[in-house]
């Protein structure tokens, strides 16, 4: 765990999306790379189609920005849409904060939190250690939902 607390997170606006397409490139980089499916133009693209800047928060440590999520609401759950780390920010419990915030605001909406995890990606050991249960699977992906 980390021992800062200047973990701040923070307003996201369209003009930020560059910044969150590569840091994403970066933080899924190992694991696309293990499946063959490493494309950074792919991984941009995927990340516009669900992009909402309302939706998303800068992760800050001590001032730098060094990741972010997306929590979106749906019909009857909230999903956490996105959580990447800079690789050098892993490992310090940030996840972890992130986690906890989306468990605490479904929780008060009465909403189930759900999310996809990339197979064969280090997160799913992490969305398991922290509660979630996976509820289905395709090709690539991996369902979650948060059942404590």
């Amino acid at each position: 765990m980390t021992t800062s607390t200047a973990v701040q997170f923070l307003a996201v606006t369209d003009a930020d999306f560059d910044a969150l397409a590569d840091l994403r490139a970066l933080a899924m980089r190992p694991s696309l790379e293990r499946l063959g499916r490493y494309d950074p133009e792919r991984s941009r693209q995927r990340l516009r189609a669900s992009f909402v800047a309302a939706d998303t928060r800068w992760i800050s440590l001590d001032g730098a920005q060094v990741g972010f999520y997306a929590l979106a609401a749906e019909e009857d759950a909230l999903r956490l849409k996105h959580l990447y780390l800079h690789p050098d920010a892993q490992g310090k419990g940030l996840g972890r904060k992130v986690v906890d915030r989306a468990i605490a605001q479904a929780h008060e909406t009465s909403r189930t939190l759900r999310l996809t995890a990339l197979r064969g990606s280090e997160s799913n050991a992490f969305y398991l250690r922290c509660g979630f249960v996976q509820t289905g699977e395709e090709q690539w992906d991996i369902h979650y939902e948060y059942r404590r």
